[in-house]
């Protein structure tokens, strides 16, 4: 079978390798849909701190089963799935009281682990995700980001009858801002300096935008929010500036949930979180239920994908597809692979 392998930053070769034999409690799958995400990008530009080359890429994908081992109950042939990339220990403190997501050895498919950047891949049954009938192998290759944002809102205190605002219209963003609207927030403000991604998030159902090149935070939100303000604030960009707007302007007592990855240590002006007795809280990946509450969200429609999708590629132009979102910058979301 084809295999992708990223050699080093910015090249990718193909190996022709033997298709993987599955254990008893492992199911065979064969790779349909790949998406690129930012992660992938930090990747290619050879600076993610915890990925070391070479390295088979991958972690967002829909599949089919072709087939599975003698201990497997769940899953059968023909099933249209995608899987949760973590590899964890199970022996730690985290993954011993049920946060296996955080484990103390987590693993991550197409970073620490191979990916599924290859015609066939192999997962352990306890990680396979079924879609519902109405997906599509698109939709199914969204769900990992989605199940971020699920994650990442089931973080925050109840968000029922809240005013909530998201710093980054990105993919993850987006999906944040969106599944905020679905467990009940009241209004939604979602900040950006590209007009195309907020062009995107208006496309997708989120209430207001903010582009913070041609309008001023504090400003908008006044506007939008009044004298009541916001109460929860999703910083989904990783960038100082976007923290310390949050921090400086959500209301008394409010939360911070902090989903971005950052480059760079920021500042955090402290005496404004005392004061203020504000929370900041931390967010990482999903678990189980967060991809099944993905995709019970997708099948419904209460969360949109279509417009994020923003090319394909066949997965011979795996390259290409990076070049393709270093030309085109803050003009392109999610690229897809298509490997079958």
């Amino acid at each position: 079978m084809k295999q992708a392998v990223m050699t080093e930053a910015g090249a990718i070769e193909f190996h022709d390798v033997v298709k993987p034999v599955i254990k008893d409690n492992e199911v065979l799958l064969r790779v349909e849909r790949i998406g690129i995400c930012g992660t992938d990008i930090h990747v290619y530009h050879g600076k993610h701190p915890f990925t070391s080359f070479p390295v088979v890429q991958g972690h967002e994908f829909s599949a089919t089963v072709v087939d599975v081992g003698s201990a497997v109950k769940s899953v059968r042939p023909h099933m249209r799935v995608t899987a949760r990339p973590q590899l964890v220990c199970g022996r730690c403190g985290p993954c011993r009281r049920g946060d296996y997501h955080i484990c103390d050895h987590l693993k991550v498919t197409g970073f620490q682990a191979p990916g599924c950047a290859q015609e066939y891949f192999v997962v352990s049954e306890d990680r396979i995700v079924k879609l519902a009938d109405n997906l599509s192998f698109e939709q199914g290759a969204m769900i990992e980001p989605v199940a971020v944002a699920v994650h990442a809102t089931s973080r925050a205190t109840d968000l029922r009858g809240k005013n909530v605002v998201v710093c980054g219209a990105g993919t993850i963003g987006n999906f944040v801002a969106q599944a905020a609207k679905c467990r009940g927030a009241k209004s939604v403000l979602i900040t950006d300096m590209s007009a195309y991604r907020l062009d995107k998030a208006k496309q997708c159902g989120v209430d207001v935008v903010c582009n913070l090149s041609e309008e001023n935070f504090a400003d908008k939100a006044k506007q939008v929010f009044s004298d009541e303000g916001f109460s929860i604030a999703f910083e989904a960009v990783g960038v100082e500036a976007a923290l310390d707007n949050a921090v400086q302007q959500i209301q008394k007592g409010g939360q911070v949930i902090v989903v971005g990855v950052y480059g760079d240590r920021p500042k955090v002006d402290m005496s404004v979180v005392g004061d203020r007795e504000l929370s900041l809280v931390g967010t990482l990946m999903y678990k189980h239920e967060d991809f099944e509450q993905a995709v019970a969200w997708l099948s419904s429609g209460k969360i949109v994908t279509d417009p994020l999708v923003t090319g394909h590629f066949d997965f011979k132009d795996y390259l290409e597809a990076y070049h393709y979102i270093e030309k085109q910058k803050d003009k392109t979301l999610k690229i897809m692979i298509d490997v079958h």
